[in-house]
């Protein structure tokens, strides 16, 4: 596979240049006058007369429909409430917060609806200035009762992922016209800095319209207003979401909003299953899709569409960590919970032999949740500042933290027989031997495991894994029950933690944050509908993630990260799949990007479509170096 060396030398030198300015910055106090924007660390890359997002195209033409699609179905348009499934795309679409996040640094944010944002030096408060322009879609504008509203309904009536921060508020409070402060509780040790931006991410809801009404409990009709580019046009259930762009969007010559959200309409149609919607892309019903399989993608070049010119693929490189894909354990089910079994089970998972069938080796596996960035952890042992963070936790961590963990390999083979044999002996050490070609336990109980997958994108190349794996597991006596269920079972049974197994999927970022503790964190072990899947309960990890949380300068923040990564990669929590470094795009050849800018993340919701226009004509000539087909 090609990627053009201007890709090539554009995200080494974006990684390269959001290191030393993370470098550069972090032992520079954070400002404490109002300004345009608010990073992580340091200042914002931008100044304050920006002009466009640098990844956006200023003369950018709108117009034309865009189409994507999902798999499975929605009964709800409500992407903030605790009940229902909506499209995943409509918070991203349809909604605004009081700053937004620039796709091309580590962890910046920028003025939407507020225009101002102010912090001390800790980071023990923040305060926002609204943009007196800001108004919601009817018309109305954006006051700070409603500002206030939104934190208090989504921190105690909205969907999980609003409430922890919610926990975290000592006060909110007006103060002054279309301005709204935010005190963090600092009683529990030193400050979360990261509080202050997630602050500015919470969507913000129009007050007036959920009067008499409650908020979780709203039928379909009850669309939040909102105030993005996007509103929702109309809706057939389960088959189709309309999203126009709204002639009036109050922000469109906003500097964030720049070059952005050029298509007039976006349609988001479903589809029973990811064969079926892939049939749809090769007929043109679809504007775009995904490949998350290179050994697919080479097959996509052979298509007549992209041979006549008709249907562009596009590769995107990314700078952001690998995070984790794989199939990850449900250690609330024993014998899940014992560490010896999860290591055995990751030893019979073939990868070598299964990404060779499935994908030809082309993609390269997870080693550690943050591969490919500078947060992943280092081969062997701990270093001396990692090891003085994990030495508290010693008793409690499993083999391989302190002095180094690597994912067994096996010599590519269809047998797999030295893994093979070493799964066996640990299985054996913690109490399960074959008996009559079963593997049972001293009460005779023989291991069963299920997996549950969803149908989606990734179902069909997950399912052929399970079956190699399975009849793997067979010659260990163990017998795994493969379960494909669409997306409303899934949900519930995933919210119930109702199975042994299940694909998982987890985008980890170059500033990882408060999110961590909704991954992983206790909380979330015996919460339903947590995002804690594995169940995990950790102190160790608990308090890297407040290590990385209170960290003030690069050095210790990398250091707490990485001392997480051997936290979770040494658990045993998840047998990691192959990574996903690049995006992989096949999509009419009319839809265009800006081509020499790509953003440091690479593809994802702030991109495509959000930067995307439609060419009216055909596709303009391109020079080789230009070229945004993968040759």
């Amino acid at each position: 596979m090609m990627i053009t060396a201007r890709f090539r030398q554009q995200r080494g030198l974006k990684i390269a240049l959001a290191v030393v300015l993370l470098g550069i910055h972090a032992i520079q106090p954070a400002s404490a006058q109002p300004s345009h924007g608010i990073a992580m660390y340091g200042e914002p890359a931008l100044p304050s007369d920006f002009q466009s997002l640098p990844y956006s195209y200023l003369d950018a033409p709108k117009g034309g429909t865009i189409t994507t699609a999902n798999v499975g179905g929605f009964d709800s348009l409500n992407p903030f409430a605790s009940k229902g499934s909506p499209p995943w795309q409509l918070s991203h679409f349809a909604y605004e917060s009081l700053l937004g996040r620039s796709w091309d640094e580590p962890f910046t944010l920028y003025g939407l609806l507020a225009e101002k944002v102010e912090t001390d030096d800790a980071r023990t408060w923040v305060e926002f200035t609204l943009n007196p322009k800001a108004a919601f879609s009817d018309g109305s504008p954006v006051t700070s009762e409603d500002v206030i509203w939104s934190f208090e309904t989504l921190g105690m009536r909205g969907h999980l992922r609003y409430r922890d921060f919610w926990t975290r508020v000592a006060k909110i409070e007006q103060t002054g016209p279309g301005k709204i402060r935010l005190d963090f509780k600092t009683d529990d040790g030193p400050p979360d800095r990261e509080l202050a931006l997630l602050a500015g991410l919470r969507p913000i809801l129009k007050k007036s319209q959920w009067e008499g009404k409650n908020f979780e409990d709203g039928s379909i009709e009850d669309i939040p207003i909102g105030t993005a580019p996007y509103v929702v046009q109309s809706y057939q259930l389960d088959r189709r979401v309309v999203l126009r762009r709204n002639p009036e969007y109050w922000g469109c010559d906003l500097p964030f909003r720049r070059g952005t959200n050029n298509f007039d309409e976006i349609r988001i149609d479903f589809y029973g299953d990811d064969a079926v919607m892939k049939e749809a892309f090769k007929a043109g019903e679809i504007s775009y899709i995904r490949e998350f399989n290179a050994e697919r993608w080479e097959e996509l070049k052979t298509l007549p569409a992209v041979i006549r010119g008709d249907i562009a693929l596009s590769v995107i490189p990314s700078g952001q960590p690998s995070g984790i894909s794989g199939f990850v354990f449900n250690t609330r089910n024993p014998p899940l919970d014992d560490w010896r079994v999860r290591e055995a089970l990751i030893d019979a998972f073939n990868f070598e032999y299964i990404n060779d069938t499935l994908t030809g080796g082309r993609q390269p596996r997870i080693t550690s949740y943050y591969s490919n960035s500078d947060l992943a952890m280092r081969p062997g042992p701990a270093s001396d500042a990692v090891r003085a963070l994990l030495e508290p936790f010693a008793d409690s961590l499993l083999p391989g933290t302190l002095e180094g963990y690597t994912l067994p390999a096996s010599d590519g083979s269809k047998r797999n027989r030295a893994n093979i044999r070493t799964a066996a002996d640990l299985l054996a050490e913690a109490g399960w031997t074959v008996q009559d070609g079963i593997l049972k336990n001293s009460s005779g109980k023989p291991l069963v495991l299920t997996v549950v997958l969803q149908q989606d994108a990734l179902v069909q190349q997950a399912t052929a894994m399970m079956d190699i794996y399975a009849r793997a597991l067979k010659r260990l006596g163990i017998t795994l029950q493969i379960q494909s269920v669409d997306k409303a079972q899934y949900a519930v049974r995933e919210a119930n933690y109702d199975f042994d197994l299940t694909f998982m999927r987890r985008s980890l970022s170059l500033s990882p944050g408060n999110e961590q503790y909704f991954y992983w964190g206790a909380k979330g072990a015996d919460q339903p509908g947590s995002r804690n899947l594995m169940g995990m309960n950790s102190p160790a990890a608990e308090a890297m993630i407040h290590a990385m949380l209170s960290a003030a300068t690069t050095t210790d923040f990398v250091t707490a990260v990485r001392a997480l990564d051997r936290v979770l990669i040494a658990g045993r929590y998840v047998i990691p799949i192959q990574q996903y470094s690049e995006g992989r795009i096949a999509h009419d050849a009319r839809l265009a990007y800006p081509v020499d800018t790509l953003p440091l993340y690479g593809d994802g919701i702030g991109f495509l479509p959000e930067v995307w226009w439609m060419e009216q004509s055909a596709p303009p000539a391109r020079s080789q170096s230009e070229s945004r087909t993968d040759q």
